[in-house]
């Protein structure tokens, strides 16, 4: 799928050019448009949560849910299920409402920003309708789209500001009506038509009707009140107006005179609509059904064990659909008292804040800590793991208490065993997927500071050293860098004399080099660094002559294949060159920026973006995550872009990127956002032991192919020839992971000619060969 963003206006409100995925100009189809095809979409997958429901629409024989940011589609009859998320082209922007048109065979989707897409079926692409979000005279708080009403082939879409025509013919935006006092904004919960009126539902002023044909539908005198109070939905059943107030009665407007048809007493009223002449009105408890004349259909209820809340519903046939806040899309049928749960598998939240992944497992971890290190209010939020494309997902009650989980750790000596930091209650262990024990103050040498104990056990950056040791920090205590030995025995190292451990705001990010020395930033102090051989603590901070960091904040750390250490601080990027040379007396620690040429100018990479992640790839690329800037991935020695992702040019649903892993079995490179989660097939491995495995990809490279061929399943600093059938040299390298690439050039000149090569491979210490043959035909 690719996306459209389309130039609309409206009288009031002129719709701006928005480029947004696309690269081709495309005119004719809608009027002006851009379009890109998703590049390399095939790499990309989305692992989004269907958890929380938005809304439901239906149409084309086909139930249409919308969670957080997503939309999937059911088949009821054939149970088919089909997602559509950012990876399909969709803004990843948080959703409010669809709506389904069967006469133009549409799906609209309106999000909280005033952005709405529109998805035609059986084409491959996504329209953008930009002309609410991009208008600066109206308040983006106030641009959420609230309710989609079709008629006619016009589109009353009811917003926080008032309620804007959009004509599905023209693809375009006509009239905006202002209907607040004296022609002011005034927020539209629904609207309707029971002709010869067109009504308004609204919370501060009533419900508002007009002629639907009256001469000028854009003057707010042409509006009237005609019931007050706070009004939250608005309907047509056949020919009967129905309303919903905020006091949970639903009560019939037309024909006069208007009556009370039914009180839900104290059980809020979330939801009312209309599908196939059947009225679905919503409580946060019960769906409920009705036919003509209000006739009761069917009631269900909220499963009692979920202790959860209804969000909408809708009642098809002999079917009802009930769309929950935690637990998803549920379905009961008539007659029938079971729920049966319907939706893609996914992990339990679209917030990921911590995840790591080791050989085809991903654990992911939905902590939240503010910028300034702040856990509360406390989030119970349990943990995901996707294993062999399967999500085991654990509740929040079964974490043993742990609250605010801000990093995942897996042992790479046992990646059955996982350790999760609890940013207010210790430290807790998995095995084999279950939660075992949380080393808290009951139970380990863990202590809640003295003077400080709403603080608690504000555990954060862990790493494994080579003897299966798990260093890890905890911040407002003086002893707060601890290692836990693989017996389960927790030791203690003071801080107290190279910071004020007890007065620094939080311990962030840590790392063990392959000597064994322990790196952890800190909030406002600075990189520390301590050495288990000599006991000895070195720090480096900000500015020329102290380290030379850009930030006293430093966020993460990673160590590359060369041993030097990159620090990704709130205000930008520095490696540390001579790590060895760091507890050295009197060496004068520097840690340097990557200067790049851009346009001939020398610029400091990454200058003053705040950095949330690095992560080291088989080949020894640099994967970045900024919080504003998406994600770069750089060459080894970082001089190179070798890709940029962003919200506007990939899948990622969010430029905020909290967190990368990287499976070294198969170079899938995760990315945890502030709005879901996503991965993308990389092609650069963890090295192998041995060259047993040792394949190429594709195999043939047939007609058109424009990628690059992997060889793969190596050793470290593994030399790769590859020849033609007589021998003839047409490419050689070293490997830095487990992976090399080859343009199907020779030499990078030009293309080679159909034909077998041959692929000879030689591990480092050439006490290994292997020979592999690929063959091309162009």
């Amino acid at each position: 799928m690719g996306v459209s963003t389309i130039n609309s206006n409206f009288r009031g409100l002129k719709g701006e050019h928005s480029s947004m995925r696309f690269f081709l100009l495309i005119l004719g189809f809608f009027g002006a448009f851009t379009v890109m095809a998703q590049s390399d979409a095939d790499r990309w997958t989305g692992f989004f949560s269907y958890n929380s429901i938005k809304d439901v629409a239906y149409g084309d024989n086909k139930v249409f849910v919308a969670a957080e940011n997503a939309v999937y589609s059911y088949d009821p009859w054939s149970e088919a299920l089909s997602t559509i998320t950012t990876i399909e082209g969709l803004s990843g922007e948080s959703i409010t409402e669809i709506h389904y048109s069967a006469d133009y065979n549409l799906l609209m989707v309106g999000h909280d920003n005033g952005l709405i897409e529109i998805i035609p079926e059986g084409q491959d692409n996504v329209l953008q309708i930009v002309a609410i979000l991009n208008k600066p005279s109206i308040p983006p708080n106030i641009k959420a789209i609230n309710d989609f009403y079709e008629y006619q082939g016009q589109v009353y879409v009811s917003t926080d500001f008032g309620i804007s025509v959009f004509d599905l013919n023209q693809m375009e935006f006509g009239d905006t009506y202002y209907i607040g006092a004296l022609g002011s904004t005034i927020s539209v919960a629904q609207t309707t038509i029971l002709p010869p009126y067109i009504y308004a539902a609204t919370a501060q002023n009533g419900i508002k009707q007009a002629l639907l044909d009256g001469p000028d539908l854009i003057d707010y005198a042409s509006w009237e009140t005609v019931t007050g109070g706070g009004i939250v939905a608005i309907q047509t059943l056949n020919d009967a107006v129905y309303f919903a107030r905020t006091n949970q009665r639903v009560l019939r407007l037309t024909p006069e005179p208007a009556q009370i048809m039914a009180d839900f007493g104290s059980d809020p009223i979330v939801d009312m609509r209309v599908n196939d002449n059947v009225l679905t009105i919503t409580t946060e408890s019960t769906v409920n059904t009705y036919g003509a004349d209000f006739t009761p259909l069917n009631v269900v209820e909220l499963p009692f064990h979920l202790e959860d809340q209804f969000t909408v519903g809708l009642g098809i046939a002999d079917q009802i659909f009930a769309g929950t806040n935690a637990n998803g899309l549920l379905k009961q049928n008539s007659g029938q008292f079971q729920w049966s749960s319907i939706g893609p598998q996914g992990p339990l939240f679209n917030n990921p804040f911590s995840i790591d992944a080791s050989g085809g497992q991903l654990w992911v971890g939905f902590g939240e800590v503010t910028v300034s290190f702040n856990p509360y209010p406390l989030s119970y939020r349990g943990l995901s793991q996707l294993q062999n494309d399967s999500w085991n997902n654990i509740p929040a009650s079964e974490l043993l208490g742990a609250s605010d989980i801000v990093q995942m750790t897996i042992n790479p000596m046992d990646p059955n065993q996982v350790f999760a930091s609890s940013f207010q209650f210790g430290l807790l262990k998995l095995t084999a997927g279950v939660p075992e024990i949380l080393y808290d103050q009951s139970n380990s040498s863990l202590t809640i500071p003295a003077g400080n104990p709403a603080a608690g056990l504000r555990i954060y950056g862990s790493d494994f050293d080579r003897d299966n040791n798990l260093w890890f920090v905890q911040s407002k205590i003086d002893q707060g860098l601890l290692r836990l030995s693989p017996s389960g025995q927790i030791g203690k190292i003071d801080l107290s004399g190279i910071i004020n451990a007890e007065d620094e705001l939080a311990l962030t990010d840590l790392k063990v080099s392959r000597e064994g020395y322990v790196f952890f930033g800190t909030a406002e102090n600075g990189l520390v660094g301590f050495n288990p051989s000599s006991n000895s603590f070195n720090r480096i901070t900000e500015g020329v002559g102290n380290g030379n960091l850009p930030s006293t904040d430093v966020r993460s750390l990673a160590f590359d294949k060369n041993n030097r250490l990159w620090l990704g601080t709130r205000e930008g990027l520095r490696v540390l060159y001579n790590t060895t040379g760091f507890f050295q007396s009197g060496n004068n620690v520097e840690a340097q920026p990557i200067i790049i040429l851009e346009e001939g100018v020398a610029q400091e990479l990454l200058f003053q973006q705040s950095v949330t992640d690095i992560e080291v790839d088989g080949s020894n690329n640099k994967w970045i995550a900024t919080a504003t800037s998406g994600v770069f991935y750089l060459s080894a020695n970082g001089q190179e872009t070798i890709l940029r992702f962003t919200k506007e040019n990939s899948p990622l649903p969010s430029d905020n990127v909290q967190d990368i892993a990287i499976d070294g079995d198969s170079g899938r490179v995760y990315f945890a956002t502030t709005k879901g989660l996503v991965a993308f097939e990389g092609s650069a491995t963890d090295a192998r032991d041995d060259l047993a495995g040792a394949y190429v990809y594709p195999n043939p490279v047939r007609p058109g192919f424009q990628g690059q061929v992997t060889v793969d399943g190596l050793t470290a600093g593994a030399n790769v020839k590859i020849t033609d059938i007589e021998g003839n040299l047409v490419f050689e390298t070293k490997s830095q992971g487990g992976s090399v690439l080859w343009d199907t050039r020779a030499f990078g000149r030009h293309n080679v000619a159909s034909g077998v090569y041959l692929v000879l491979i030689t591990s480092e210490d050439a006490f290994e060969t292997k020979v592999l043959k690929i063959m091309i035909v162009r």
